[in-house]
């Protein structure tokens, strides 16, 4: 396996960024009454995710790295819940965006316990 050398080559940042995109593709389409609202609020969460996976790569400490990873998987968690919210007001399909997300919270957890099991 090749050593990351930017957050760019890890596959949890790259299907994070895939699901920022993604949303801003779905949520494009919604109401405009929802511009400021849960459109704004779905793409802060998104976005936040990579961000953060993207910081905690640079931080020196497991304790860190962990720190941010976990502020990444809050943040899908929160996206999570405003797919179901934009699925249950028809804005769009739940599956849509639903199984990237669950992909990426799968990698981020595999790779938080890859740090918290790793000898550095």
């Amino acid at each position: 396996m090749k050593l990351a050398k930017s957050f760019k080559d890890l596959l949890v940042w790259q299907k994070a960024h895939t699901l920022v995109l993604g949303v801003y593709k779905y949520t494009g389409s919604f109401p405009e009454s929802e511009k400021f609202v849960l459109v704004n609020q779905m793409r802060r969460s998104a976005i936040s995710i990579p961000a953060n996976i993207a910081e905690g790569f640079k931080k020196r400490t497991k304790r860190d790295k962990l720190n941010f990873f976990n502020i990444a998987q809050g943040s899908l968690e929160e996206l999570k819940y405003f797919i179901l919210l934009a699925h249950d007001l028809g804005y769009m399909g739940k599956d849509e965006l639903n199984h990237l997300a669950e992909e990426v919270s799968r990698l981020l957890e595999a790779y938080s316990k890859a740090i918290l099991n790793s000898n550095s």
